[in-house]
């Protein structure tokens, strides 16, 4: 590379790099300006909402037809590839440019879907945790042991239960276009092996901010520790929690091995993740945009579900490699102890919970 040449990639790097945090800037002011108003001055919530829709008429719709793509995991994740073959789809059958924002460029996941809400962010792949906090119902989904293998967790959540789901965050704000996946979570740790729930006794794992994540935990006899996933990494690195739960893709993206020396391969729940756009941006756009949209989604969804099958296999076999003692243990103790849980929540999902039962036939 000439000087001049190389001149010109720093220079450009270098703008880049201003952008992206003038934007996050402009994100994060607006979210604190919101939360402002709402707690101090709730009859100006109209007044917010409309000088957010003006600053936003000069911001987004300025930049023509791109569409910011946001998620917080890195590049190898399984989301990251869900998103680029989004925008593979979206721009080879439209004029409309996708711009990804990975490793919570723009914020973490309840950031981005509050910004979804006042049209500050576009939209993004989200970990269908966070998304419960929003539209409860949802959570249907993560009840532990709901699902037994992934076929079925694809079957339900295209199906008319789970589409149903999706729809219902019209109702906050948001558009539901499609279920990417998290994918069936298993849990790691930095103390010791994980064989049944008294081994889990006295731990502090780290969950996310869903309460049916926590009351699992805590009826396994963990300390359950409800914090967002980019506030847990340095966590681990810290110590102050011992352990954390998620799906091999992201223990083997994330090189988890460094800071969890154990691996209890328990599948205790399957996690869907979802393609959730703003909704004022989504009724914003014609007919024939929204469907190329949704079937965009559903295809990059089902692209990235193939993707984690086949990678999760070699994937493991690297965090064995990386030093992690990975376990299998019998399941039926940790299932007989999170019964309480659909205890707890079996009313409140009843519905969509006997809709579920019923599509599998169980």
């Amino acid at each position: 590379m000439s000087v001049a040449s190389r001149g010109l990639y720093i220079r450009g790097k270098a703008l880049r790099n201003i952008r992206l945090a003038n934007l996050h800037k402009t994100t994060l002011f607006f979210n604190f300006w919101r939360i402002i108003v709402k707690k101090f001055f709730p009859f100006a919530a109209v007044l917010s909402a409309f000088l957010v829709s003006i600053c936003l008429s000069g911001n987004v719709f300025a930049a023509g037809k791109v569409i910011k793509l946001s998620h917080v995991v890195n590049e190898k994740d399984g989301f990251h590839i869900a998103a680029l073959k989004f925008k593979e789809l979206v721009e080879a059958n439209s004029d409309y440019t996708i711009e990804i924002h990975p490793n919570a460029e723009l914020g973490d996941e309840r950031t981005l879907l509050e910004g979804m809400q006042f049209g500050t962010i576009d939209m993004g792949v989200i970990t269908n945790g966070p998304v419960s906090n929003f539209s409860p119902e949802i959570a249907v989904l993560e009840l532990p042991f709901l699902f037994s293998s992934n076929e079925e967790a694809y079957k339900v959540m295209d199906g008319p239960v789970g589409q149903e789901l999706l729809d219902n965050l019209s109702k906050v704000g948001l558009k539901g276009l499609a279920y990417a996946e998290r994918g069936f979570r298993n849990l790691t740790n930095s103390k010791r092996e994980v064989l049944t729930p008294e081994d889990l006794k006295g731990l502090k794992i780290r969950v996310m901010e869903n309460p049916v994540y926590i009351d699992t935990f805590k009826a396994l006899g963990a300390n359950a520790v409800p914090m967002a996933w980019t506030e847990a990494l340095t966590a681990m690195q810290q110590g102050t929690i011992d352990g954390q739960e998620n799906p091999v893709n992201v223990i083997y993206s994330f090189k988890l091995a460094e800071t969890q020396k154990f691996m209890s391969f328990t599948r205790h729940t399957y996690a869907p993740a979802i393609f959730v756009m703003s909704g004022s941006l989504f009724n914003s756009l014609d007919e024939a945009t929204q469907k190329l949209f949704k079937d965009s989604a559903q295809k990059a969804a089902e692209h990235e579900r193939s993707w984690n099958m086949e990678k999760e296999a070699e994937q493991l076999a690297a965090i064995k490699d990386a030093g992690m003692k990975v376990s299998e243990p019998d399941l039926a103790p940790f299932q007989k102890a999170v019964m309480p849980v659909y205890d707890k929540y079996g009313k409140k999902f009843g519905k969509y919970f006997d809709a579920i039962q019923k599509e599998l036939g169980k």
